[in-house]
């Protein structure tokens, strides 16, 4: 019985993801308002009445994309923060990796869309209102703490940390959003830009000396 149970919860977590990936490009494309529950239903492959045994309604739906995108986001944020590197070397590790997640995954790239839309539509429900208030925050908090440190042992360019977070992130949601709209046409630029706009010229050095090893992908 102990095994059925694993395997029927281990369906449930499957058909759940699926609803939400599905789901999640739907609210990228069309919205909340222009996205129905039967669409969501016949991309999954499922009725609607099954699906709504998941979830009550494509507000819920789009709520726990939400929550389910800062639980991620935050956490790599506090593991980035934590790991015992030098602060340059975090902003570059992290520069590296989500460009390489902006250029890799479409999903990454709706996520950033949908959000950015959530934050300023009358039409987003008030429970993701409430996530989005209480987490967006998070990570450029975290950045800017590492800006911080970094300009302590002057790998950072001495300017306001909370602006450079900012910029930080700025930046790299605008490229998502641009990978959203090019889909794959978009090609992430090097890294050695972004860096270039946060590191002093003697860091930048360090980092065109092992450029080598991050443009492989290592």
């Amino acid at each position: 019985m102990g095994r059925n149970a694993d395997y029927n919860q281990r369906v449930r977590d499957e058909r759940r993801e699926q609803i939400l990936s599905h789901a999640l490009r739907f609210f990228a494309d069309r919205g909340l308002s222009a996205t129905k529950i039967t669409d969501i239903a016949a991309a999954v492959g499922m009725s609607q009445g099954l699906l709504y045994h998941y979830f009550r309604s494509k507000e819920e739906i789009f709520t726990e994309i939400i929550r389910e995108a800062f639980v991620k986001m935050n956490a790599a944020a506090r593991a980035l923060e934590e790991l015992p590197l030098p602060p340059r070397e975090k902003i570059r590790m992290a520069i590296v990796q989500l460009l390489r997640d902006i250029e890799t995954s479409r999903d990454f790239a709706c996520t950033v869309m949908m959000i950015a839309n959530a934050g300023i539509s009358d039409a987003t429900p008030v429970e993701a209102q409430a996530v989005i208030r209480e987490e967006s925050g998070i990570p450029y908090a975290v950045v800017a703490r590492i800006m911080q440190a970094g300009q302590w042992d002057g790998s950072i360019k001495p300017h306001d940390a909370t602006e450079l977070s900012m910029v930080f992130w700025t930046v790299i949601k605008g490229l998502a959003l641009h990978k959203a709209v090019n889909g794959t046409a978009f090609k992430a630029p090097d890294a050695r830009i972004l860096t270039s706009m946060f590191f002093t010229e003697e860091s930048e050095g360090d980092d065109h000396a092992e450029q080598s090893t991050w443009g492989n992908g290592s």
